[in-house]
């Protein structure tokens, strides 16, 4: 008996499509930025942002396009970019790397995601989470306590 196989996501356009294409990265980005608009405990990380969050949601969407494995369209648009290095200008530790991940989590779960491939996003997600702080660590190391 054969059973229907579940997609490889992380292989070829599998994540792309079950985020739902263009369309469903695009309501994703929405939420994501609305959720972070709204949350006290994200008002940290939104303050990085500049108000008018036109930019920064085009290309939060195209970043995510190309790396779910769908239409490269960050690297069309804006050119190719290190992600832990352009996050180095701002002040990114472990608060503001759990509030951005938190309101992509609270985002993932808006959306009509099967249970597999919400899980699968947000832990892809917290591997650029997590190099994006480390970055900032190599650049600004954590202050010591004073004796």
């Amino acid at each position: 008996m054969n059973t229907p196989s579940q997609p490889l996501f992380g292989v070829g356009n599998a994540s792309y499509q079950a985020a739902g294409g263009s369309a469903g990265i695009e309501r994703l980005v929405a939420d994501f930025y609305r959720i972070m608009d709204e949350s006290e405990a994200a008002q940290g990380v939104r303050s990085m942002y500049p108000e008018d969050l036109t930019l920064a949601r085009e290309k939060l969407a195209a970043f995510l396009s190309g790396w779910l494995g769908g239409p490269r369209r960050y690297a069309e648009k804006f050119g190719s970019i290190s992600i832990p290095q352009f996050h180095t200008r701002w002040p990114v530790g472990e608060a503001e790397r759990d509030a951005w991940l938190d309101c992509m989590q609270r985002a993932i779960a808006l959306q009509p995601y099967s249970p597999a491939f919400a899980d699968y996003l947000l832990t892809q997600l917290r591997v650029p989470a997590e190099r994006i702080r480390q970055a900032g660590l190599a650049i600004r190391p954590p202050a010591r306590p004073t004796d």
